[in-house]
């Protein structure tokens, strides 16, 4: 789904300066411990799926909804892993809008569907392990939440 009309609203008043905005992330888990990773269209690299929380919408739903539209696929938040920003989550798309984000990384478990890019954001996905995700050209924000994610899932499953 391409930019909310809310930050479309935004950006026509102040263009592509920065702005620092609220996102999520689902780390997705199969029965074996490999997450679904997305590769996001507009930028060419790997993350776990997720996008940017709408005006009074939880952070939960948040999830929910972007893995939905993005993946075809319901899921189910089991928990927070974290809330991350810094320097390694500031974007500069290509179109030059500029982002700072903060993220609030959840946990999820798959409820129903097969993962299906939608082919605007997202052009393809993998379950991975947390070795095989050393080998796929990510975000830079990935390698500081990737590990706590799998720790967290080794947690929830062991």
């Amino acid at each position: 789904m391409p930019m909310s009309p809310f930050l479309a609203r935004v950006r026509e008043k102040i263009g592509s300066d920065l702005l620092v905005l609220p996102s999520v992330t689902g780390f997705v888990f199969d029965d074996d411990g490999r997450a679904l990773m997305a590769r996001h269209g507009d930028v060419g690299l790997w993350a776990a799926p997720g996008g940017g929380v709408d005006p009074d919408e939880r952070p939960e739903d948040a999830t929910v909804r972007e893995l939905r539209e993005e993946l075809g696929i319901e899921v189910r938040v089991r928990g927070l892993i974290g809330v991350y920003g810094g320097p390694e989550f500031r974007v500069v798309y290509p179109n030059g809008h500029q982002v700072s984000y903060v993220i609030a990384a959840h946990g999820c478990a798959l409820v129903s569907g097969t993962p299906e890019p939608d082919g605007e954001e997202i052009n393809d996905y993998r379950w991975v392990t947390e070795q095989e995700l050393t080998g796929l050209r990510t975000t830079a924000w990935m390698p500081l939440v990737a590990p706590v994610a799998f720790s967290w899932w080794r947690d929830q499953a062991g």
